[in-house]
């Protein structure tokens, strides 16, 4: 139940704390983050609604990281003009999920279902009446009715082959509430971390943000610095600005790799105390950050877009919610600013929870028909799912990743295409097992990805088109809806 992004979400949560900050540096931050694309009414509601979420964690029993003094340790990160972020070490996103976890084992009328899988959602005249599920143990489906429905599901970081995402970010919500009827928005804007661990043995392990904040240096492998050439604020630019630096650094020696140096600006206590979660696992990997840089790379992080909503999660298929990364609320428009996704969610599931306690009372269930599986039968051609898995992640990698041209998002267009037949007819032969939902949730996300990026002609943000180098005057989100 615990292996979601939220879990690995090192960095902190945006939130003004302090004296010196303001609202209004927030907003505005997050605005030039966003490039142009965010809804500004938004963002005033989600960050003026930040505090009261703190103090609520707080009541719960989260223990921000503090300073000797007593006064909570707010951390800087890319972007940000002041430092706010308050963190737990570098475990925020882990000591937030596990505090809830178990504030909901408390409440004897909520029903915990672990090893379960969303297959579909029911829809009724664009009404969500519930969902078919897997049972992943005794490989039954069952529908599952419901006065309303929220996705929770988080992003799509697996359609890409380098990603700080665990293998459980298949944009499941965002591809079911597609086949829903749902409006899907901005999907061309994905994030991708600066700095993920390379190493062969790691898999999708971040390195904080937050490190870059308290001193660390990129350099490349020789041990140049180079960031300055980039952007004045350097390593504290905004994540596509530093991304494609590092794209462009590696294109330009041909490394597979540049370097993230704190060895040489913190002390070794500094480093232990406040990265102890980056200190131990890189020591897995026999790097010891206290006495030497990091080998990182960029890798897919962080979907902007997502389904439509409003503030309160709610879309436009009736009794069915979004919230948190699935979710496009209009508050990190072409480029999410460090630190407010935990923030994002926390304020829209308790927006999302106020709107839902009035309408409960007055909604219905709806009971729909058992799945019916046809004359599906056991699959005898698993390699059909990892083949097109594989060939996903890398075409997706190479032709709509961090730098893009029109040539490259046709050619994946045009296998995209070829994919979807092969498993959509894979799909209705075979019984239906887990990795086959992930892998046509992903081709989903993957074509809305690409047909989005397709249609945006101007480089922003986290979009970049070598052929449209330059932000056009007139921006508007981009909006997809069945049919294509």
């Amino acid at each position: 139940m615990k292996e979601c992004n939220t879990y690995y979400a090192q960095g902190g949560i945006a939130c003004v704390w302090d004296e010196n900050d303001s609202f209004e540096k927030h907003v505005q931050d997050t605005i030039i983050s966003g490039d142009g694309l965010c809804n500004e009414e938004v963002v005033r509601t989600i960050i003026t609604k930040a505090p009261e979420r703190i103090h609520k964690l707080i009541e719960m029993g989260i223990q921000f990281t503090r300073k000797d003094d007593g006064d909570y340790d707010l951390g800087k990160e890319g972007g940000h003009s002041q430092r706010r972020i308050l963190h737990v070490n570098d475990l925020t996103g882990q000591s937030v999920e596990l505090t809830l976890i178990e504030k909901i084992k408390q409440f004897s009328n909520i029903q915990i279902r672990e090893n379960f899988c969303a297959i579909n959602l029911f829809c009724n005249n664009f009404r969500c009446d519930g969902a078919y599920v897997l049972d992943q143990e005794s490989e039954e489906i069952y529908n599952i009715s419901a006065k309303a429905t929220i996705l929770a599901t988080g992003g799509a970081g697996k359609i890409y082959l380098y990603t700080t995402n665990p293998d459980i970010a298949s944009g499941d919500g965002i591809a079911m509430a597609y086949r829903a009827g749902a409006i899907i928005a901005n999907m061309e804007f994905y994030q991708f971390h600066p700095t993920c661990l390379y190493h062969p043995f790691a898999k999708s392990f971040l390195i904080t943000e937050a490190m870059r904040g308290e001193g660390a240096i990129l350099k490349d492998i020789k041990g140049n610095e180079f960031m300055e050439k980039y952007h004045p604020l350097k390593e504290l630019a905004p994540r596509d600005i530093v991304s494609r630096a590092i794209d462009s650094e590696l294109k330009r020696t041909g490394d597979d790799h540049v370097l993230l140096d704190i060895a040489s600006y913190q002390s070794s206590d500094y480093i232990k105390k406040h990265f102890p979660n980056v200190y131990e696992q890189c020591k897995q990997f026999n790097i010891d950050i206290t006495q030497e840089p990091i080998p990182v790379v960029p890798a897919a992080h962080y979907s902007c877009g997502g389904v439509l909503v409003k503030l309160d999660g709610s879309t436009k298929v009736k009794n069915l919610y979004v919230i948190g990364e699935s979710s496009c609320t209009g508050l990190h428009g072409a480029n999410r600013l460090a630190s407010n996704s935990l923030l994002e969610g926390l304020v829209c599931a308790h927006e999302c929870a106020k709107t839902l306690s009035k309408r409960v009372k007055d909604l219905k269930i709806y009971e729909f028909k058992e799945w019916e599986p046809g004359h599906a039968v056991p699959s005898t051609e698993a390699v059909v799912i990892t083949q097109n898995w594989d060939e996903i992640r890398r075409f997706m990698w190479n032709y709509v990743g961090i730098v893009r041209t029109d040539l490259r998002l046709q050619r994946a267009k045009k296998r995209i295409n070829l994919l979807l037949d092969e498993i959509n007819q894979y799909y209705w032969d075979f019984k239906i097992e887990k990795n086959l939902v992930e892998l046509r949730n992903l081709a989903t996300v993957a074509k809305l990805i690409i047909v989005s990026a397709i249609s945006r002609k101007e480089s922003r943000g986290i979009h970049y088109n070598v052929d449209y180098p330059e932000k056009s005057k007139m921006s508007r989100p981009t909006t997809l809806r069945r049919p294509w």
